[in-house]
């Protein structure tokens, strides 16, 4: 349990500073001349837009892990691990194989504002974290209120941290190498959802 924890908390932390969700947002409140104030606005409803399609999946996903297991034998001892290290694995294969999010592209040519909101925020919900997800199936697995757990924190930590990047960086204050960050991120997040799986198959 300890292990899906903080395995979900290390991914909902990446997630957060990853700017392919984030960034095109501040690209897009300079171009328009937005104020902090409405980036920071836009940046909050794009984020609970995101964060909600991601729980929406997690949480069918909690049902099917809680289905497997009433009905698999030994499905969150072996199967659910198997599952996480799997998905580690991909996601480290294909990390040099990365596609950038640029949501942005496609809202330029929108022409007024609430346009420009509302093509942000469809772009933010059709694109949920799915790195987190096979989470949501093995705590689905062992308790529901664990899934409910793993949900909350997924959206307060992404929410709070895309706030947080998205005021400093359109402040300047932050000076970061954006993109190596972006493309590392799949390697990290691959190792962390195999050592989630490695620790959760030896603990039981």
């Amino acid at each position: 349990m300890y292990s899906i924890i903080t395995g979900s908390l290390i991914i909902s932390l990446l997630h957060s500073v990853i700017p392919n969700h984030w960034l095109p947002v501040i690209a897009i409140g300079r171009k328009e001349q937005w104020t902090i104030a409405e980036v920071t606005k836009v940046t909050f409803i794009c984020a609970l837009a995101h964060g909600i399609s991601t729980i929406l999946i997690g949480a069918v996903l909690g049902v099917v892990g809680a289905k497997l297991d009433s009905n698999i034998s030994h499905f969150t001892s072996l199967i659910a691990p198997g599952i996480l290290i799997i998905v580690g694995l991909v996601f480290i294969y294909r990390h040099h194989r990365h596609r950038h999010f640029h949501i942005d592209q496609g809202v330029e040519r929108k022409r007024t504002k609430s346009a420009i909101i509302t093509a942000l925020v469809i772009a933010m919900f059709f694109s949920p974290c799915m790195e987190i997800e096979a989470y949501f199936l093995l705590a689905g697995a062992q308790a529901t209120w664990l899934v409910g757990l793993l949900a909350l924190l997924y959206l307060l930590i992404t929410t709070t941290g895309m706030l947080l990047l998205v005021r400093f960086a359109y402040k300047g204050l932050l000076k970061l190498n954006w993109h190596s960050l972006e493309h590392n991120a799949g390697i990290i997040t691959g190792l962390t959802l195999v050592a989630t799986g490695l620790i959760t198959f030896f603990i039981q």
